[in-house]
């Protein structure tokens, strides 16, 4: 695997790891496109004003500016002019912004895959890059968005990561109506503010948590406990919600949130059983989502972080008095790439998708050659033809050397053979009909 980038953050593939990262966006794209998703593609550019107007990540985005303005002065993207250019930092905040440009060209409900760059400013470690492709789906509506598709997009994603040649996965959900009315219940009225710090929960742990609560909050111990005990509910099933009641909070927010929480997780666990889980520690740092809200992990590399994450928004798209409430999730594909590739949780069977080499008897034969590769070629062979009239010996050694399975010879009086390098088999053939197995035809993906 090429480790050593010379650009920390912004990660390089060598060709056999590209055909494993082809592989896992297929596999997203088929199993999108089997639920009805249809592909967009966003500018990779939105305006600062855009970018920041929701969530708290300015120190993260890129700006973008020429090196020079019309001027000749040094140009300078700032956060304080809302008409800067930045290159957007996830898909979600572009969609919104596709969907309120183009309501009148979409048919609602929109159900809409994206896969694309994204651009986040991070000190880079292992699953975390500056330069990252992301994989979203999102159902967006106009005026309503049935709660139904909360629960949909869960077994899409369920059904998608279940495709894909890493371990076992925990798809954990929470909803923030249940937990900004459980806040509420308890009188912290900043809701945004503590859900903000039980975010941190994992990363600082729940005494740091508590101090954040008081010192910064204004929580009392008794408030920081009821919150911390909220955070610490997590089931396989439905009994989550004996266990919210069991802590003596009323909230008419907080049971409408229970609700929606107890379908989503209903239903998921029958199609997924043991990958989901409510998890009521789950609260996402973005100020956007107003619901459902999902993080995923591999089983046995926590560590690594979230490889899905999204949720249920109702404000962050409007048009005048129009709102376009949605759902959505996110897959990390560059964190999940690297994690299979350092894993070896699968390879590619070959680096090249070259399946034949064409060779040459002599200099001359180089135009006899070139229509043995385009009769092979118009059966979707992938075939290469030899640059020079080396000894055959040398043009197989160069044939292994690329992981070209076959190499084809024909002699003199026009006679074609084809070998296996791998066997040493070698039979008669005609470019005109000629096969390899379907397993050669292209490069496979193993999977350990």
């Amino acid at each position: 695997m090429a480790r050593n980038a010379s650009l920390s953050g912004f990660p390089e593939w060598l060709p056999e790891e590209r055909l494993v990262e082809a592989h896992v966006l297929d596999t997203l794209r088929r199993t999108f496109e089997l639920h009805g998703f249809s592909s967009i593609e966003t500018r990779a550019v939105e305006t600062v004003g855009h970018l920041l107007r929701k969530g708290e990540i300015d120190k993260e985005v890129y700006g973008l500016s020429r090196l020079q303005d019309d001027d000749g002065n040094t140009a300078v993207a700032s956060k304080d002019d809302p008409n800067a250019l930045a290159l957007h930092f996830d898909l979600t905040v572009p969609f919104a912004r596709y969907v309120v440009e183009n309501a009148g060209y979409l048919s609602f409900p929109f159900r809409r895959y994206q896969i694309q760059k994204v651009w986040r400013g991070e000190r880079p470690q292992e699953g975390r890059a500056r330069e990252f492709t992301q994989a979203d789906i999102d159902v967006v509506a106009d005026g309503v968005l049935p709660f139904r598709y909360d629960v949909e997009l869960a077994l899409v994603i369920a059904e998608a990561l279940s495709a894909l040649p890493i371990p076992a996965f925990k798809l954990r959900i929470n909803n923030r109506k249940l937990a900004e009315g459980f806040y509420r219940g308890i009188g912290l009225t900043d809701t945004a503010g503590v859900l903000r710090s039980i975010d941190k929960l994992e990363k600082i742990g729940a005494e740091r948590v508590a101090e954040l609560l008081k010192n910064e909050l204004g929580a009392t111990d008794e408030q920081a406990a009821k919150a911390l005990a909220l955070a610490s509910i997590r089931t396989e099933d439905t009994s989550f919600v004996a266990a919210v009641r069991a802590l003596g909070v009323t909230d008419e927010l907080m049971e409408e949130g229970l609700n929606e929480l107890e379908q989503v997780i209903s239903a998921a666990v029958k199609s997924a059983p043991g990958s989901v889980v409510a998890d009521l520690s789950i609260a996402r740092g973005l100020d956007y989502y107003t619901g459902t809200v999902y993080e995923t992990v591999l089983v046995g590399h926590e560590q690594l972080g979230s490889i899905c994450s999204g949720g249920r928004y109702d404000a962050l798209a409007s048009k005048g008095n129009r709102k376009f409430p949605g759902v959505g999730l996110s897959i990390g594909v560059t964190r999940l790439v690297a994690r299979i590739l350092s894993q070896e949780f699968a390879k590619a069977s070959r680096s090249v998708p070259t399946a034949v080499l064409v060779t040459l008897v002599d200099e001359d034969s180089w135009g006899d050659a070139q229509d043995v590769a385009t009769a092979l070629r118009a059966r979707g062979i992938s075939t290469e033809v030899a640059a020079k009239a080396d000894k055959f010996g040398k043009q197989i050694k160069y044939a292994d050397k690329r992981g070209i399975p076959y190499v084809w010879f024909t002699d003199e009086s026009g006679a074609h053979q084809v070998k296996d390098i791998r066997s040493g088999d070698q039979v008669e053939a005609d470019p005109a009909t000629w096969m390899p197995p379907a397993i050669d035809l292209t490069p496979q993906i193993i999977v350990a």
